[in-house]
């Protein structure tokens, strides 16, 4: 069984979905490829390279990727995960930055008026490592990267994990035109306590 999700390799989909897979007791038995985009991941499925697709629901692409793949491509699972840790990391050997690198989804996890400008990238594995490279001097990125390389970088703001919805989507249309939910979930309880 092979899972593809977005890389580059320590992104945040690569992580959740690990997790995910150890979730399930299949992370001896399934794989999990890389793609440089969720067009690229959801051909390897559609050609059957690839059997599952994760993806991030809040993920700019999720929108596209739903509709450029209404039939073929469908929606096996949902679940919540928590993100790895996030902070607002800077270079030590960098001045205070006016400039914040940050995949744009996460922006408004902090206060964006302290920075003269925001530098857009496309994950924030990317951030991360681009602050370990000197590409950046301060951005939104992985707490578990800044303390991997505390010699270079100091976390400023820790903002910590968020919990995001996440879709699995396969080749197999399972609804079969019925609402699935799980009838005895967290959500549930919390739904019928308060009726």
């Amino acid at each position: 069984m092979k899972f593809v999700t977005l890389g580059p390799s320590g992104s945040n989909h690569e992580y959740v979905t690990r997790n995910y897979l150890a979730f399930h007791g299949i992370d001896r038995k399934a794989g999990v490829e890389l793609a440089v985009d969720f067009e690229q991941g959801a051909r390897a499925v559609l050609a059957g390279e690839a059997d599952f697709l994760v993806q991030c629901a809040v993920h700019p692409a999720t929108m596209a990727t739903v509709a450029k793949y209404l039939e073929g491509l469908y929606v096996v699972d949902t679940f919540i995960s928590p993100s790895q840790d996030l902070a607002i990391i800077r270079r030590k050997a960098a001045a205070r930055s006016g400039t914040l690198a940050v995949m744009a989804p996460t922006l408004d996890y902090t206060d964006a008026s302290r920075w003269d400008r925001i530098e857009y990238v496309a994950t924030v594995a990317e951030v991360s490592r681009g602050l370990v490279e000197g590409k950046y001097d301060a951005g939104l990125g992985f707490v578990s990267v800044a303390n991997a390389h505390a010699d270079q970088l100091v976390v400023e703001e820790f903002i910590g994990t968020v919990d995001d919805a996440w879709i699995v989507y396969g080749r197999t249309k399972i609804s079969g035109g019925q609402l699935l939910a799980w009838p005895d979930s967290p959500a549930a309880a919390i739904f019928h306590e308060m009726a």
